[in-house]
């Protein structure tokens, strides 16, 4: 297409092999987020990743289905699915394993067709991108329609309730920590940082807030949870950063209602597993 001639292949050229390198340093869980004497440049390139899947965001739009109201972001410019594999390969990526099974560290959940057996578990149907990985990081996950029963996955939230760490999408509204900022501090946003490792996942790894909250302090206090996020059951909130969004109507609804707009308010960005460090056991400088 003439947007990759004109635009994408030029720009590949001039990512020397430095920038590829610089970009594998995130390659591994090393904690290379965490040490202080690599900042700024740590910094920087958190911000570069985050840059790197704002555009990856624009050129998977064709691929996804249409907002069904008015104000779907137009889908171009567009590249190939080939193409946009192409573009993220160059820059010392590969397409993330090809499994049949559901794993939401690989898949994100696009349509959900919902199975007549409530207990039915998710299954993949069709995939309509594929997924990325950076090394041991996750740079994108593949856009999957699946079949479950409402047990595991409902339609209209599992598909459709906000996606969060997420900036664009065409069919399902996102947040992210850049919306709402100018056009300068918007791109001093971080990216993400899930792991796939020998020892496990390893999700969200520069976050320093613990999932449940802090038990010493107050539940009101301003660097505890939120109200919102407290209505969220334990599960509920491993399952929203797990797949990045609900995957069922919350059990406290009711509750949430008497705060509009509770949705785009609840601040996962943070949430940090039990027994998570930020410093991988297997560094050399862990504790």
């Amino acid at each position: 297409m003439e947007s990759y001639e004109t635009t994408v292949a030029p720009w590949l050229d001039r990512a020397q092999d430095c920038y590829r390198a610089w970009l594998a340093t995130a390659a591994e869980d090393s904690a290379w987020w965490a040490e202080k004497e690599a900042e700024p440049r740590s910094e920087k390139l958190m911000w570069e990743l985050y840059a790197l899947h704002r555009v990856s965001d624009r050129l998977l739009l064709t691929l996804q289905p249409p907002l069904d109201e008015p104000g779907s972001p137009d889908p171009q410019p567009s590249l190939s699915e080939r193409q946009y594999l192409d573009v993220f390969t160059a820059l010392g990526m590969t397409p993330s394993e090809d499994r049949a099974a559901f794993d939401p560290f690989l898949h994100e959940i696009v349509e959900v067709e919902q199975a007549d057996d409530s207990h039915t578990p998710i299954e993949i149907t069709e995939v309509l991108w594929p997924g990325l990985m950076l090394g041991r990081l996750l740079f994108n996950r593949a856009g999957v329609r699946i079949r479950a029963g409402i047990e595991h996955a409902q339609h209209g939230v599992a598909d459709r309730s906000p996606l969060y760490w997420t900036f664009l999408r065409r069919h399902r509204p996102t947040v992210d920590l850049s919306q709402g900022w100018g056009s300068n501090s918007q791109w001093r946003t971080g990216f993400r940082l899930d792991y796939r490792t020998p020892a496990g996942d390893r999700l969200n790894m520069a976050a320093d807030h613990p999932i449940d909250g802090h038990a010493d302090l107050h539940p009101d206090h301003p660097n505890n949870l939120s109200p919102e996020e407290r209505l969220l059951t334990p599960g509920e909130r491993r399952e929203l950063l797990r797949h990045r969004c609900l995957l069922r109507t919350p059990t406290a609804a009711d509750a949430l209602t008497g705060s509009p707009g509770w949705e785009r308010d609840l601040m996962p960005f943070d949430w940090r597993l039990p027994g998570i460090d930020a410093r991988p056991h297997n560094s050399p400088n862990a504790g």
